[in-house]
């Protein structure tokens, strides 16, 4: 590749593999979060919330902006492209199943899925890449839709995969890594929780505690060594002390906040939140979980 056509961080040519981009990844310190498998570009003035599933394992990592939410996540893809096409078509009628109305659009890099619910809606938008999918969720109120879909546009041009090298089935959800600092916070969240159920008693082995806390999942081997400032896993070659910048990536990381995987559809869309049916949750949920029968 010529240097003219170097793919690099801030030119909106995403989403990007991480093995195509010619970026340092110190520079993404403090405009991407790193979540392992996906790389995702802070929002100015956002916050990071993350989703916890029953069994305590994070199930997804979202930009709270003031306009809705957004996550970015990735998946295992076979070295054929055209998963997303099979997912919006099976997305779509899953939605409609369930009581959503239903469209499709076409857009940037394809089509897009965008169902209405009671006092808001949630957009999906899809990305095919080298052996892996990418996709953005953009929730939020009638009203900031448009504001919010073009910022989530910007947010997966600006987002980073990192396939790794470990086989997985098509579909499957890759990794989410919590950074170290970020996964003690969920730890410390976890703990508070136990307490606050028990009556401020923690029982033994109670999440939260020193023998189930919840640990960052193992770093990808080409990463496991390398950290950042105070231990934020940057994906540096060597120790580096990046300068936090306010409101980026790593201040970001140190205010995160916690929610349990029941609460997350009516943390976005605040308006009559016990009226809005299942849907997207229920849909976005399996679709996570599934894999391919072959």
């Amino acid at each position: 590749m010529a240097a003219d056509d170097e793919l690099r961080v801030g030119q909106a040519r995403g989403p990007y593999d991480i093995d195509e981009l010619a970026t340092p990844a110190e520079e993404l310190a403090n405009s991407h979060l790193d979540l392992g498998s996906v790389l995702v570009p802070v929002v100015e003035g956002g916050q990071v919330t993350v989703e916890m599933s029953p069994d305590h394992q994070p199930e997804a990592v979202y930009l709270v902006t003031p306009h809705g939410r957004i996550s970015v996540t990735a998946f295992a893809a076979p070295r054929s492209p055209g998963l997303w096409r099979e997912v919006v078509r099976e997305l779509a009628a899953s939605l409609r199943d369930e009581g959503a109305t239903v469209s499709v659009e076409d857009a940037h890099w394809g089509r897009e899925v965008l169902a209405e619910v009671p006092g808001g809606a949630h957009r999906f938008i899809g990305v095919d890449g080298p052996r892996w999918m990418v996709r953005c969720v953009a929730s939020g109120p009638d009203e900031s839709r448009d504001q919010l879909s073009q910022l989530a546009r910007a947010v997966l041009a600006e987002s980073v995969v990192r396939r790794g090298k470990d086989p997985h089935p098509p579909r499957e959800m890759l990794p989410i890594v919590l950074p170290p600092v970020l996964a003690e916070q969920v730890a410390a969240a976890q703990q508070q929780m136990v307490q606050q159920q028990m009556g401020g008693a923690v029982p033994p082995g109670a999440p939260g505690t020193e023998a189930s806390a919840v640990p960052a999942p193992a770093q990808p081997e080409e990463v496991a060594e390398t950290r950042v400032d105070d231990d934020v896993d940057g994906d540096l070659d060597e120790h580096i002390d990046v300068e936090r910048i306010p409101g980026g990536a790593l201040e970001q990381i140190e205010q995160a906040t916690l929610v349990r995987e029941a609460d997350a559809a009516a943390e976005v869309i605040e308006e009559e939140p016990e009226e809005i049916p299942p849907s997207s949750g229920s849909a976005m949920q399996r679709f996570r979980r599934r894999r391919s029968k072959s």
